[in-house]
C-alpha cells in the first residue's frame, strides 16, 4: 500500500511538472509572437510616415507648404492668402459634381499630401476644400472660378 501511495504522489509531480514546462513554454511562444508582430506593425507605420514625405519631396514646388499631421501635436495656425470675408468652421453646404471636382483638383495642385474628405460651397459661391490627413492646411479656399485663393 505504500509502494501504491508513492506511486500515485510521483505520478501527481511529474503530471504537474510537465504542466508546468508546457505552460511555460505556451507563454514564451505568445510573448514571442506578440512582440514580432509590435516589431512588424511599428516597421509598417515607419515605412508609411515616411513613404509621404517622399512624395512630398518629389511633387511640386508647392509641396513644402503641406504640414504633415502628427498626433497629440497641435497645428500651425497660419493664414495665406484670403479667406471669405464671414466664413466660420462648420458653415456652407456639402456639395459633388463637377463643380466640387474641380475645386478639389485646384486645392491639391497647390497643396498635395493631405486627403480631400469633402467640398463645402460658401455663401458666397466660393468653396472650402476640407483636407486631412495634414496640420495644415486644412481648409483650401478656392473661387467660383477654380482658382485657390487662400488656405487656413
Amino acid at each position: 500500500m505504500l509502494g501504491s501511495i508513492i506511486d500515485s504522489r510521483h505520478k501527481r509531480w511529474i503530471t504537474m511538472t510537465l504542466r508546468h514546462r508546457l505552460t511555460g513554454r505556451r507563454k514564451l511562444t505568445i510573448s514571442i509572437a506578440a512582440g514580432a508582430a509590435a516589431i512588424a506593425l511599428g516597421l509598417g507605420g515607419y515605412a508609411v510616415a515616411n513613404s509621404g514625405s517622399s512624395n512630398a519631396a518629389s511633387g511640386s514646388a508647392h509641396a513644402a507648404k503641406v504640414v504633415p499631421f502628427h498626433r497629440g501635436q497641435p497645428g500651425p495656425s497660419e493664414v495665406v492668402g484670403q479667406v471669405p470675408a464671414g466664413w466660420s468652421a462648420g458653415t456652407g453646404t456639402i456639395v459633388t459634381g463637377a463643380a466640387a471636382e474641380q475645386a478639389k483638383a485646384a486645392a491639391v495642385a497647390s497643396y498635395p499630401g493631405g486627403t480631400v474628405n469633402r467640398v463645402v460651397l460658401l455663401s458666397n459661391g466660393d468653396y472650402n476644400v476640407h483636407i486631412i490627413a495634414v496640420s495644415w492646411p486644412h481648409h483650401v479656399f478656392v473661387s467660383k472660378e477654380g482658382k485657390v485663393i487662400g488656405a487656413e
